[in-house]
């Protein structure tokens, strides 16, 4: 996946909205004002996405190209490596993990006011 696909995926999210917190390269991906991803546009190779604390243990497991992202809690926060072997589906999936465990700790209100539905 590039980062044209991934930026595109991301979007598509409900209440998803993009900007750069830290600095001029870094894009981050939000839903009602909550980081889900982010990902450095002068080096694309690493793409930051939030995770299940167990889910993540195992991916990192399974899959060589999924570490613990750097700077960032590694409990809860995975680097995919986008020049690895992983497939558009599973990255897909892992956005829309990180997306729904965001969403899942939003009040009911933030959500009724961004319009996310309460799954």
């Amino acid at each position: 996946m590039n980062i044209e696909s991934i930026r595109d995926y991301c979007l598509s999210l409900p209440a998803t909205s993009e900007y750069f917190p830290f600095d001029e390269t870094t894009l981050a991906f939000r839903v009602a004002d909550k980081i889900f991803a982010m990902i450095d546009l002068e080096d694309t190779e690493w793409f930051v996405l939030k995770c299940d604390p167990d889910y993540a243990i195992e991916l990192r497991e399974s899959h060589p190209e999924i570490t613990g992202a750097w700077h960032m809690n590694k409990k809860h926060w995975n680097q995919v490596n986008l020049y690895g072997l992983l497939s558009d589906e599973l990255i897909q999936s892992l956005i829309r993990h990180s997306y729904d465990l965001v969403v899942k700790k939003l009040p009911k209100k933030t959500k009724q006011q961004w319009q996310i539905a309460n799954d």
